[in-house]
């Protein structure tokens, strides 16, 4: 059984409460995005629509109880009003969607207009996360962005008019030295705005993107160990003392706006996933779609598969999951004697604590994670 995927009607044994939804269109690439997309000069709302409904005509959603749904991409905004006949959609076929359900769509600020904004809203979109990276226009475009600073900031204005109360702003963090970007001056404008949420990526730089190509010729070196603990860590003790909590490795909050949704990933529940390159987990088993957003509709509309691949998890699989995806957040990782044990240089070193029986990293601990995830992934194996 392929859980969520299966092309057979198939009732599963648990409810699925959370739901991903791919949009894969996007003006253009970012330099260092290796992200399943489509470039498209003009976004084929109408088809991607139709395509997304014939999937979900292939699922069984009876036992779709829905607490979440994420739109994320690629660039969800280019959608427009059209995000409404998405979440359409998906009220037609779920069980259940939550009257309090947290509902994320990712958006570029050069997407956010009164119109826009306006149609979301009344289509139950309650949370946005907008991609404004930076504020330095030299930066902005260095990486292949679309807006410029000041449209960030109007694209803020326009969501808080439209009622919106829960927005999330994402940052990029460790940039080349060369860029002379002003990492606290952008915190500091960021802080300004008081979205209730932040997220913060370090750069890294992935195969097949512009970025690898330059570091490939020698025109960019990627930032030292020491710059990106030194940002990771100056964001982590201005957003603090602003009243932010880091609650996970990447991510800030405002008390009780925790985005509901990524949280899920993290404690390993069940959750569906819709699109090209998606994503689901159904408890046991792990499948995910074809990556290349032709490929997808193509597959629909034959009436073929569009799973490309689906892993039955081991256990060891689960055991690597539990301690990895327990330690990303400060709920920590629950433990016993041996893994105490295990971690015990990392709690004399003040990158970890021991809180009833449970392993919390620090702030600088989270800079350390991968090392300790596999030190007790290994220890547990033996």
């Amino acid at each position: 059984m392929l859980g969520w995927w299966s092309d057979r009607k198939e009732m599963t044994a648990h409810f699925v409460n959370h739901l991903y939804i791919h949009v894969p269109f996007c003006a253009r690439r970012c330099s260092y995005c290796d992200f399943s997309i489509s470039v498209r000069e003009n976004t084929p709302v109408a088809s991607y629509v139709e395509s997304l409904e014939l999937e979900l005509a292939r699922l069984d959603t009876s036992a779709w109880a829905l607490d979440t749904v994420y739109l994320g991409g690629g660039t969800p905004s280019r959608l427009g009003t059209a995000v409404a006949d998405v979440l359409r959609l998906v009220r037609r076929r779920a069980a259940a969607i939550a009257p309090d359900a947290e509902i994320t769509i990712e958006a570029n600020p050069d997407d956010v207009t009164p119109e826009n904004a306006e149609a979301w809203a009344t289509a139950g979109v309650n949370r946005i996360s907008l991609g404004a990276q930076s504020f330095n226009p030299n930066v902005l475009e260095w990486m292949h962005r679309t807006h410029s600073a000041d449209q960030i900031h109007a694209a803020y204005g326009i969501l808080r008019s439209a009622g919106f109360a829960n927005i999330s702003l994402d940052l990029i963090f460790a940039l080349p030295q060369f860029l002379e970007r002003d990492w606290e001056a952008d915190l500091d404008r960021a802080l300004e705005l008081a979205p209730e949420h932040v997220s913060l990526y370090g750069l890294t730089v992935e195969a097949h993107t512009p970025l690898a190509r330059w570091r490939d010729r020698g025109e960019v070196s990627e930032a030292t160990e020491e710059k990106y603990e030194a940002d990771f860590m100056l964001a982590h003790s201005r957003l603090e003392l602003a009243g932010y909590e880091h609650y996970e490795v990447s991510n800030f909050a405002r008390p009780g706006r925790r985005s509901r949704h990524n949280s899920s990933y993290w404690t390993g529940v069940p959750y569906a996933a819709l699109g090209p390159s998606a994503h689901s987990f159904d408890g046991a088993h792990r499948s995910w779609n074809v990556a290349a957003y032709a490929d997808w509709e193509r597959r629909l509309r034959s009436g073929e598969s569009v799973v490309a691949e689906t892993e039955t998890l081991t256990v060891e699989n689960r055991e690597s999951e539990r301690v990895y995806l327990g330690l990303r957040t400060i709920d920590g990782l629950r433990a016993n004697d041996a893994e105490i044990l295990v971690a015990r240089p990392w709690l004399e070193a003040g990158w970890a604590e021991v809180r009833n029986r449970t392993i919390v990293l620090t702030s600088t601990g989270f800079l350390r994670l991968d090392s300790l995830a596999a030190s007790l992934t290994l220890a547990g194996s033996r």
